[in-house]
């Protein structure tokens, strides 16, 4: 069982998904940071200088005792996070679109190779030496 575990791990797929799992995680911080920190201040520019992260529904507000120390907090809807997490999701799409197109037109072009010409093959060479030699 622990021979086949490690012929099952040793396979190229597993390593593969391994690869692209590690890529994935780097590459959604890099799309979080991207969002965060460089798209949503351009629409919330153009939005009059909305902040999306910060927007909810609030449906109780926070309760605080005399000295200020929050007793109940706030039970809100954060619909402005949600929105940034759906821009995240646009972006990431349209990214591993952009990868997969490159793959296939990559594999395309590798598939449409020209084959290498064609000689004799090693029988043909074969027969005309025997048929020299009977000469």
């Amino acid at each position: 069982m622990l021979k086949e575990f490690k012929d099952f791990i040793m396979t190229g797929n597993v390593i593969d998904l391994a690869v692209a799992v590690i890529l994935a995680g780097a590459i959604g911080g890099v799309v979080s940071g991207f969002t965060n920190d460089i798209m949503m201040p351009i629409v919330g520019h153009f939005t009059g200088g909305m902040d999306f992260s910060e927007l909810k529904i609030v449906l109780s507000s926070a309760v605080a005792d005399a000295d200020g120390n929050v007793t109940s907090p706030e039970n809100a809807i954060l619909w402005g996070k949600w929105v940034n997490a759906l821009i995240n999701l646009v972006i990431v799409g349209f990214v591993l679109f952009m990868i997969v197109k490159a793959y296939n037109n990559f594999k395309k072009k590798k598939a449409e190779a020209p084959a290498p010409p064609a000689g004799p093959s090693q029988i043909d060479l074969l027969t005309e030496i025997r048929d020299a030699l009977k000469k």
